[in-house]
């Protein structure tokens, strides 16, 4: 059982990929939880709905690839300008005419596209651990090497397409123990784990690939465009995405930065209390 029941529910097919999508509650403003990686689909945010749609309406979907949404093997279906169309046609069938964007990691990017060529769609945007290229790799993970092959790959080797197809659920496995680097994150890494194991390493290698077009002059490019307010939330000890990420991405689109003491990657669901509070707080501030 649920926290809370979704008032509206559905599917909204755009260019042949079907998308599922949840709204929950009714106030305003609406706050749009965007996708994140194919990794994991809208379940990541359950300790954000509720709160949520008890001051706004929540609307969530599952991006192609996970959940209730269609996988594909085609890696336009995975790039930043169609998870951007994927979510206007959303807040169209949902019935939203602007809402709060509140992206996770790679959803920065459609954030940003949405953001920039959307504008009269978004109300402002809060990017939680935003994975966008402004900082080079951390040093532990300047061994991967995506297009190669390893007999025995350890670590971020491992963030590799031969290994996802070959042994998937070892990549996850070894994802989750750097996403949740907080102490006692048993619970997190159990959910998040089931939920990365409802895809496939085929379907996350073309949504790896479908990242590939947006480059450190593509985001600065839109976060240039972009006017609305921004807020950054990301973890001091974020072992994915550095922390420096997330300030480069506060400066170049004069947003506000939030730290998170000891945070890792999936922040939300380690300290949703914070997480969620630093929502509404935006959410009503944008709203005046």
């Amino acid at each position: 059982m649920r926290a809370c029941q979704p008032t509206v529910e559905g599917v909204v097919e755009r260019d042949g990929v079907a998308v599922r999508f949840e709204r929950y509650g009714e106030g305003e403003p609406a706050i749009l939880l965007l996708p994140t990686w194919t990794l994991v689909h809208a379940r990541h945010w359950k300790m954000q709905i509720a709160y949520l749609a008890r001051h706004f309406s929540a609307l969530c979907f599952d991006g192609p690839g996970n959940g209730g949404s269609y996988a594909s093997t085609e890696p336009a279906a995975y790039s930043d300008v169609a998870y951007a169309r994927n979510a206007v046609a959303v807040l169209d069938a949902a019935e939203v005419d602007k809402a709060v964007l509140v992206g996770l990691s790679c959803a920065a990017s459609w954030g940003l596209r949405l953001r920039a060529e959307h504008p009269g769609r978004v109300l402002g945007a809060v990017f939680i651990a935003p994975a966008v290229p402004l900082m080079p790799r951390l040093p532990e993970r300047r061994v991967q090497r995506f297009d190669a092959v390893f007999d025995d790959p350890v670590d971020w080797e491992k963030y590799n397409a031969h290994h996802w197809k070959t042994d998937y659920p070892d990549f996850v496995r070894f994802l989750m123990g750097r996403i949740f680097t907080e102490p006692h994150s048993t619970k997190q890494i159990e959910d998040a784990t089931g939920w990365a194991l409802e895809t496939d390493g085929e379907t996350l290698v073309a949504s790896d690939l479908g990242l590939l077009g947006f480059d450190e002059r593509t985001t600065r490019k839109l976060a240039a465009r972009g006017t609305c307010p921004v807020l950054v939330i990301h973890g001091s000890d974020d072992a994915v995405r550095g922390h420096g990420e997330g300030a480069a991405l506060a400066e170049l689109t004069g947003g506000e930065l939030v730290t998170i003491a000891g945070g890792g990657h999936f922040p939300h669901t380690r300290d949703p209390v914070r997480v969620n509070m630093l929502i509404k707080q935006f959410a009503d501030g944008v709203a005046r």
